[in-house]
């Protein structure tokens, strides 16, 4: 677009508080949030930077989307960088976005809490705090009965499910009530998101009251905390953090900037004690200013899901008053120090930093030796499958981000029961991609996935994302040589190389992963043993680990048996006669 037509199309733009995209085609090439929408877009007929004037050169249209609050346009901003990645803005690689509402477009809608909304689904927030959504949604469905069940599930019952009998859903399904009356219920629910907060808070008040005269006091506790989060949800960034005057939390923050890529040191701190030390990614902005757009951008993503500290200590103010002002609103004390305690702590995280930054751990040239569309590998999720001879077959998924464990992404899956080590890949990347396109997936999507395997594994996995239509690279690493294999080739790179280390840590702990389930699930398994008199769990665990499934057991000598502790002479003759 040129300058005129940048100038044509603010003039068609509301003067509103909102968010505003660039496109290029199907592309979304840029975020940004604004308190005037018109004025903000009609700044960009004159680019303040080369590399925003190359983004408007390139960009074939704008969208918008007006928000009630300055707070809600800087939430949603963020929401929308984490979900379309887009070039030009700066980016945190390593997170997650924040929560919304979704209506489903549907004659009988669902409610649900999610970070993908439908693009036809009638969408509230987002929101700063998960669980005080997930409380009001379920308030939502006890007083409205509105239901939370998949349309697939929903289609073709005959009679109501649990959350009818638990009083969660109207069960419109099977008639229990009809489609008009329950869209009267949806529209409440609509009312109460738009602003209406009474809709919601009377009938919770009137049932608190009434709980506490039949002296059912601890529901009426119940109900008093939902209403408290209820009355609160349409607050200032929904509700103020209470700060603490002895602040208890304080996450320190410090960037370094080299090229064109930045990281943010944070070290966080409780009780006067550094307690946890991470580091952070992201591309660094062009201009004059870039470490205070860096903070800027890190903070308005980077707490996208976690607590709120009770106060934010920064090397430097950041650019975005907006992003000081929500966290201030939160009870968040932000503040650059000029000397003492806290200034030494900046320095500190100035240097974990600039080590950071200085030193190849091996991502970037990943990056580089397999061609990726990335500056460098930021996150990495691994895949393997475990069984013995077909049966307990699981599968494993583990993500690294940064080259370290993210354990509270790893998940895993439990296969249908067959001797094919290829038709059980195929099943866990299919199953991976599905959720991942469906949006039940909550996390972000992978830099790359990685096969434990050689050429089959990673051809079936590459079939798999080919039906499903999920574009994620996929390589594979076989043990005996450690190659690492592509769709297009083989690597043979040196064993001291970094980036083969990244590889081989996310293989090592997805084969972990695997086995510690499939060992899991066998023990777990009913078999002939515990018919024996005299053997427990405990002890059939420690047979089966000792001779490694109940064919072992049965080939072993009296001898054998006995060596396993809790097993006597008597329960080893019995194990003999039985097996």
């Amino acid at each position: 677009m040129d300058a005129g037509a940048v100038r044509e199309r603010a003039g068609e733009l509301p003067s509103d508080p909102g968010v505003y995209q660039f496109f290029d085609g199907e592309t979304v090439l840029y975020v940004g949030k604004a308190v005037d929408i018109r004025a903000r877009v009609r700044s960009y007929a004159d680019p303040r930077s080369e590399r925003i004037s190359r983004m408007v050169a390139r960009s074939e249209g704008i969208d918008f989307a007006v928000t009630d609050t300055e707070t809600q346009a800087l939430l949603l901003e963020a929401n929308l960088i984490k979900r379309h990645q887009p070039r030009y803005n700066v980016r945190l690689k390593d997170d997650k976005s924040y929560p919304l509402v979704q209506l489903t477009n549907h004659p009988v809608p669902r409610i649900e809490v999610t970070r993908d909304p439908e693009d036809s689904a009638t969408v509230f927030g987002p929101y700063t705090d998960k669980g005080r959504v997930e409380t009001v949604v379920k308030a939502i469905r006890e007083t409205y009965g509105l239901r939370g069940c998949s349309d697939h599930k929903y289609a073709n019952r005959s009679r109501p499910c649990l959350d009818f009998e638990m009083g969660l859903c109207t069960a419109p399904c099977t008639g229990e009530i009809a489609e008009d009356a329950y869209r009267e219920d949806v529209e409440s629910a609509v009312r109460f998101f738009e602003g209406e907060t009474g809709v919601l808070a009377d009938p919770l008040r009137r049932e608190m009251e009434a709980a506490a005269q039949d002296e059912e006091f601890e529901r009426a506790a119940n109900l008093r905390d939902r209403l408290e989060a209820v009355e609160s949800f349409h607050g200032a960034g929904e509700a103020a953090v209470s700060s603490q005057s002895d602040e208890r939390a304080i996450d320190v923050l410090g960037v370094s900037l080299r090229g064109d890529s930045a990281t943010v040191a944070r070290l966080h701190a409780e009780r006067g004690q550094l307690v946890d030390r991470t580091r952070h990614h992201l591309d660094a902005p062009e201009g004059e200013d870039r470490t205070a757009a860096v903070l800027s951008a890190f903070l308005a993503q980077f707490y996208a899901e976690r607590e709120l500290p009770d106060a934010v200590v920064l090397s430097e103010h950041p650019d975005d008053e907006d992003v000081v002002s929500w966290l201030e609103s939160e009870g968040v004390s932000v503040r650059v120090p000029g000397a003492g305690r806290e200034a030494k702590l900046v320095e500190l995280a100035l240097k974990n930093a600039r080590r950071r930054a200085g030193r190849d751990d091996g991502l970037a040239t990943l990056a580089r030796e397999l061609t990726l569309d990335v500056r460098r590998v930021s996150r990495i999720e691994g895949f393997d499958v475990s069984h013995a001879q077909g049966k307990s077959v699981v599968g494993s998924d583990v993500c690294f981000v940064d080259g370290s464990a993210e354990t509270a992404d790893y998940r895993r899956r439990r296969l249908p029961e067959r001797n094919d080590d290829y038709a059980n890949m195929r099943e866990l990347i299919h199953w991976r991609a599905t959720r991942a396109l469906e949006g039940r997936d909550d996390r972000p999507d992978p830099d790359l996935l990685l096969i434990d395997g050689g050429k089959g594994q990673l051809n079936a996995a590459l079939d798999a994302l080919e039906e499903t239509g999920w574009n994620v690279p996929a390589v594979g690493i076989a043990k005996e040589r450690e190659l690492v294999i592509t769709p297009d080739r083989t690597f043979d790179w040196p064993d001291d190389a970094p980036h083969l280390h990244v590889l081989q840590r996310v293989r090592d702990e997805a084969h972990r992963f695997a086995v510690q389930y499939h060992q899991t699930l066998r023990d777990e398994v009913k078999t002939v043993l515990d018919d024996v008199p005299g053997i427990g769990p405990k002890t059939r665990r420690a047979l089966l680990t000792r001779f490694g499934s109940v064919e072992g057991v049965r080939e072993a000598t009296l001898d054998d048996l006995t060596d396993v502790p809790g097993v006597g002479a008597k329960t080893a003759e019995e194990l003999k006669r039985r097996l």
